[in-house]
């Protein structure tokens, strides 16, 4: 697997905003099939990084309605990744 399709793109949301600033994670939301070491190896070889700990999530799929039909968004993955200690990811900063 490519490692541009591994990470798909980065979750900013408060929550993730205040765990980057205290505890030096990140967050992304990565291809429901990739495994937590595929997950490391791609965030290492993308950002320069040391990678300390990985932690997956499958968050399901909301439902939407328009009109009177109901439809459904797809379920997604996140990846919660814990850098090691004086690693930063530049891509976060001043967001």
């Amino acid at each position: 697997m490519n490692l541009h399709d591994v990470i798909q793109r980065p979750v900013v949301t408060e929550k993730s905003s205040i765990a980057r600033e205290e505890a030096n994670i990140a967050t992304f939301r990565v291809d429901p099939s990739a495994t937590k070491l595929e997950i490391r190896n791609a965030v290492e070889q993308l950002f320069e990084v040391k990678v300390k700990n990985v932690r997956t999530m499958q968050q399901p799929g909301k439902k939407k309605r328009v009109g009177k039909t109901v439809g459904r968004k797809p379920a997604w993955k996140k990846a919660i990744v814990e850098l090691a200690e004086g690693q930063s990811i530049e891509f976060f900063e001043g967001v």
